[in-house]
């Protein structure tokens, strides 16, 4: 399957400047439709396939930080129709014409349905007439701006929920990304050049960060062609750490994930930190340092630095990022 509207790497260079744009076009909606009575009563329900259900992990963890109950749900994952609820339902899906995604909405009443799409006219954006859209930024197959924009749509929308405003933040994120973007590249290659030789790479995030931590997964899994698995810092000491090998280990946190990385990286094994917080690099830890941001600002930086990395690794590795191996063609409904 070839791309979808632009190469990776041509995404990759004008993400930056896309991104500026975007969040004020999304501010904008989003302050209007709280204007009218909307983002108010109980809390949203996030549903989603893939990158999309990763998105809406940080909006959730900003919401119930705020005394707001919210969950995200896999689309595909539930008896449909979809129980009675007082919950509103956000679809989230950039194409919007994921299939799943779609059920889930339409089993629902109109007025508790909404939509956060990049692509409008699209199946989801039809049918949802409480919709923020991404107004159909160009976007790669294997996504990047059009996740870091989707997270941004999210993220504003669990600032304003009952009551809330948009965090001042969001119109300075393009400069702190820009910024993200010049560290990153300074030293991708040497960090790139641990995943040349691997067979398996585990994402482990803390709370907010378990999204970029699957996102991190699907990129290497679509992007590198390398088995990688994501989950969260606490699921991966129960147990999933005593698989620890030959592979790669990239932890995205402040707290636990300092421990972890030690442990791992005075064991013998290959990581890479991601923190705001200061750790001396070793012999088998890598560090990439991040300021200290709300949820999912953080978040947006998170999917940079994997995007940068993934990118590197399949030019390493000779990966073909253009073109996928499978074309599921049930995952989508035509337009």
């Amino acid at each position: 399957m070839i791309r979808d509207d632009i190469t990776f790497t041509a995404a990759r260079a004008t993400q930056a400047d896309r991104l500026d744009r975007a969040i004020g076009a999304i501010a904008d909606q989003v302050t209007a439709r709280r204007a009218v009575g909307e983002f108010t009563g109980p809390g949203p329900i996030f549903v989603g396939i893939g990158a999309s259900l990763a998105a809406a992990c940080a909006p959730v963890w900003a919401l119930r930080s705020r005394g707001i109950h919210s969950w995200r749900l896999g689309a595909g994952d539930l008896p449909l129709p979809f129980p009675p609820s007082e919950h509103p339902i956000i679809g989230v899906s950039q194409s919007g014409r994921s299939a799943e995604t779609l059920t889930v909405l339409e089993s629902v009443p109109e007025a508790q349905r909404y939509a956060v799409v990049n692509h409008r006219p699209s199946p989801i954006a039809d049918l949802v007439a409480k919709t923020v859209s991404l107004d159909s930024i160009p976007d790669s197959y294997a996504s990047t701006i059009g996740y870091t924009a989707t997270v941004a749509a999210l993220g504003m929308i669990a600032d304003v929920w009952n009551g809330g405003v948009i965090a001042p933040g969001w119109r300075a994120l393009p400069d702190a990304f820009r910024a993200a973007e010049a560290v990153f590249a300074r030293g991708i290659t040497g960090i790139a050049s641990l995943f040349a030789e691997t067979t398996s790479v585990d994402f482990v995030g803390a709370g907010p960060a378990v999204g970029s931590a699957e996102a991190g997964a699907l990129l290497f899994r679509e992007v590198a062609r390398i088995h990688a698995t994501g989950m969260s810092t606490r699921q991966y000491l129960h147990g999933s750490m005593e698989s620890a090998g030959d592979g790669v280990h990239v932890l995205l946190g402040d707290t636990r994930e300092l421990g972890v990385a030690r442990t791992l990286a005075e064991a013998g094994h290959q990581v890479v930190l991601i923190s705001s917080e200061p750790i001396p690099e070793g012999p088998m830890l890598r560090t990439i340092r991040l300021p200290k941001l709300p949820a999912a600002q953080r978040a947006i930086l998170e999917a940079l630095f994997m995007q940068a990395l993934v990118g590197e690794v399949a030019e390493l590795r000779g990966v073909d990022i253009e073109e996928f191996v499978f074309d599921n063609t049930d995952t989508k409904v035509a337009t």
